[in-house]
């Protein structure tokens, strides 16, 4: 349990606390996601909703992995080119996804320390599946919406694509835009409410 606050620790650093985490911080983060999900793997590991939790975390960043091939193997990348959007939504994934997985292992430990009987029947494996299944569906669906976002500067009508792609992707240029009007405002308060949570629970302990 050690090793696995440990590794809360540093993913709360790399998601919630540094603005842009740079190559060692990524690369350090990925050889700790891999060492946590062997360790998870060992029956000694109690299954408990915050384990649920770490390991959708651990499991995401298998994106910034994604992220370094896609990164690695294509050359000068144009602003709007496809690739492009490709390598910045797998980076846009594993950090939306960390950070909303992160906060509700933040809440649950509110939860635990100021309402552990009121909330244990929410508190539960089932629960934390549904949470982090409805976390990682939300984000890739955003994630499909910038990809098809980079399409607007190519011709589909004249390549042979039905005209009701063209609403299909005016409508996603606006789901876009306005997806990208909200990022910095939710993270923002992401931040402000997960050291809200810490800040009541670590002086609810203190003496």
């Amino acid at each position: 349990m050690k090793d696995l606050r440990r590794y809360l620790a540093f993913k709360y650093l790399q998601y919630l606390i540094l603005p842009f985490p740079n190559v060692v911080i990524s690369f350090l983060g990925l050889c700790a996601s891999l060492y946590v999900t062997l360790l998870l793997m060992s029956p000694n590991v109690s299954r408990k909703s915050t384990v649920v939790f770490i390991q959708n975390v651990a499991r995401a960043d298998i994106l910034s992995v994604f992220a370094m091939i896609q990164e690695a193997s294509q050359g000068e990348r144009s602003s709007c080119s496809f690739h492009m959007a490709l390598w910045q939504n797998f980076q846009t994934a594993n950090a939306h996804i960390s950070s909303l997985l992160l906060s509700c292992v933040s809440l649950e430990a509110f939860l635990i320390t100021f309402l552990p009987a009121e909330t244990r029947h929410i508190r539960t494996v089932r629960s934390a599946r549904v949470a982090s299944k409805f976390i990682w569906i939300l984000v890739i669906v955003e994630c499909i919406v910038y990809q098809l976002e980079c399409l607007k500067d190519f011709n589909i009508i004249s390549l042979g694509a039905p005209k009701h792609m063209l609403v299909l992707l005016n409508f996603c240029n606006g789901a876009a835009t306005l997806m990208k009007s909200f990022i910095y405002p939710i993270a923002l308060l992401l931040r402000i409410i997960n050291v809200y949570l810490f800040y009541k629970i670590f002086f609810s302990r203190s003496p």
